[in-house]
């Protein structure tokens, strides 16, 4: 039966790091605001949005559920390590992160930042957690749990941070190599979901379903519709992107060439994927005709 159904759960282990992120966050915005360079607000939009859906999946009766049923685990799952997390990553910006960058004890997060190391550790993640053992031990204990999602967050926000964030990226790293990037994750997640839609027999013990093989298969569909709608909109994004790049680019070259400013189309495309095109545009005008 479903012995929690209906309350909140008010967790201390699952609450207080998003708390704890979100008085980091409101502090180093309100000094960048200070310094008169702003974070835009649909930033800080995505970031709160993103802790509000995380802290809402843990802390509603759907945080009871999932300790009753696979399906329900799976849903705050995808809520937490996907949506929360992409929308966490949309929120932050270079100059939020430049702290912890100028660290150097922490110049390993650039190495983590990488689109191969981030995709890696995410499928790693991804896999180790759904194994039999440690996702037992993630139901039975809080303590295992609260790792859980931190490693479920920490991984997705990584992965999506180096598709969307504001590092730099490899120059290979460019509009078709992240059409690659997201294939790729999406296909990782689609092995691990049909591994639940197909397999002969439930692979956890844990939770208390009438019938646990129709419980994975539930939590396995579930994992297949929301990762197909996350990358549709993925692709959308990058359709979009891709043509204004090439637009903006284009602005430019023809920009530089009617002012008299050597600019090659590689470098163009460098600052517009780099989002400086318009400090390259102040550039051109500054120069022999500006």
């Amino acid at each position: 039966m479903l012995a929690h159904a209906g309350g909140l759960a008010l967790d201390p282990l699952q609450i207080a790091p998003a708390a704890g992120f979100a008085a980091l966050y409101a502090v180093r915005a309100r000094t960048l605001a200070g310094q008169g360079r702003p974070v835009p607000a649909w930033r800080q939009a995505c970031w709160y949005g993103g802790l509000a859906v995380i802290v809402a999946s843990l802390v509603s009766p759907l945080g009871h559920l999932a300790q009753e049923r696979f399906v329900a685990h799976m849903a705050e799952h995808l809520l937490i390590a996907d949506i929360g997390a992409l929308a966490l990553a949309l929120g932050l910006t270079g100059p939020l992160l430049a702290p912890l960058l100028r660290n150097p004890a922490l110049s390993w997060l650039r190495v983590l930042a990488h689109p191969a190391a981030a995709l890696g550790l995410w499928a790693a993640n991804l896999v180790f957690w759904h194994l039999a053992g440690p996702h037992e031990a993630a139901v039975r204990a809080d303590a295992a749990h609260a790792l859980q999602h931190l490693c479920f967050i920490g991984a997705g926000a990584n992965v999506w941070l180096a598709l969307l964030g504001p590092l730099p990226k490899p120059a290979w790293f460019g509009n078709l190599a992240k059409l690659g990037y997201i294939v790729a994750v999406r296909l990782l997640g689609t092995v691990v979901a049909n591994v639940f839609l197909w397999a002969p027999d439930a692979f956890y013990d844990v939770y208390d379903a009438p019938d646990p093989l129709a419980d994975q298969i539930a939590a396995g569909t579930v994992m297949m519709v929301e990762e197909s709608i996350l990358t549709i909109c993925l692709l959308g994004w990058l359709f979009v992107r891709s043509a204004r790049e090439d637009s903006e680019r284009q602005e430019l070259l023809e920009l530089a060439a009617g002012r008299g400013v050597a600019l090659d189309e590689r470098r163009a495309a460098r600052a517009v994927a780099a989002g400086r095109g318009e400090e390259l545009r102040r550039r051109i005008k500054g120069g022999p005709h500006g």
